[in-house]
């Protein structure tokens, strides 16, 4: 079966190197078959940081690179967070505002998938420093439309509605959640998968930076809110092997989606 791994960390500030060394370790450490999704938080190599002119890199930068090289050394589909200039941008964003990305790649190295965060978040003054994206994007893993979202993003139940009704089997939501409402972290995780009959993937990081603290938390969730692998609160690599085939027979026993309303 399919096997998910989270990197789950405590990110060292504004550190790309310690990171990136850190996360590496992990991962060779963790001795995952090929083929499988690695997914790293996001921001992971600066943390949640406000400095973005200062951390942005050009869209094929050092953490784009650090990630494909993990990919191909392991034979790996990777999925994690940078921050990279949005379309219209010219480097160093100079006429506008980063963004906060999730991208994916292909064992050999190859760019999958690029997503920008939908929505920012205000509370925390991201909203003043990134640009927020606007599209839903996909990519295919094992047989499996996976959908990447980040942190802030799942406490809207309609962005991941419109993704269900695109066919996504698999939410990955990367993110650095903090540890006072980690509660409604693991509910809302639950919830979207419960509500879309999918299997949901949320990889938190741990720690603490200059403002908050972490509680990590990662989990992977089956289509039935069932869940499969819990991270606790400490550095780790949480790995938990998926049955896409007992997902469509859920779906088909129980066709839930099926009654969705467009006229709503």
């Amino acid at each position: 079966m399919p096997t998910i791994a989270c990197i789950q960390f405590d990110m060292a500030w504004e550190n790309k190197p310690a990171n990136y060394q850190t996360v590496a370790e992990m991962v060779r450490s963790a001795n995952l078959a090929p083929g499988s999704l690695l997914v790293v938080p996001e921001m992971f190599a600066t943390g949640f940081s406000m400095n973005a002119t200062g951390i942005v890199e050009p869209v094929r930068g050092p953490t784009h690179d650090f990630l494909a090289s993990l990919a191909r050394q392991h034979q790996l589909f990777v999925l994690g967070g940078v921050v990279q200039p949005g379309p219209t941008g010219t480097w160093p964003a100079l006429n506008g505002r980063p963004r906060n990305e999730a991208i994916a790649i292909s064992p050999d190295g190859q760019l999958l998938a690029r997503y920008a965060k939908m929505h920012p978040f205000t509370l925390g003054g991201e909203k003043d420093h990134y640009a927020a994206g606007d599209e839903i994007v996909q990519f295919e893993w094992q047989g499996l439309k996976v959908t990447p979202f980040i942190c802030y993003d799942l406490r809207f139940p309609e962005l991941f509605r419109r993704a269900a009704k695109l066919g996504t089997d698999l939410f990955v939501v990367i993110a650095s959640w903090p540890a006072p409402r980690t509660h409604h972290w693991t509910t809302l995780l639950q919830a979207r998968a419960i509500e879309n009959q999918a299997f949901v993937i949320g990889n938190n990081r741990c720690g603490s930076d200059p403002k908050l603290t972490y509680d990590g938390r990662s989990l992977v969730i089956d289509y039935a809110g069932t869940i499969l692998a819990d991270g606790g609160t400490t550095p780790s690599v949480v790995t938990a092997a998926i049955n896409p085939e007992a997902m469509r027979s859920w779906r088909t026993k129980m066709p839930f989606l099926a009654d969705m309303r467009d006229d709503l």
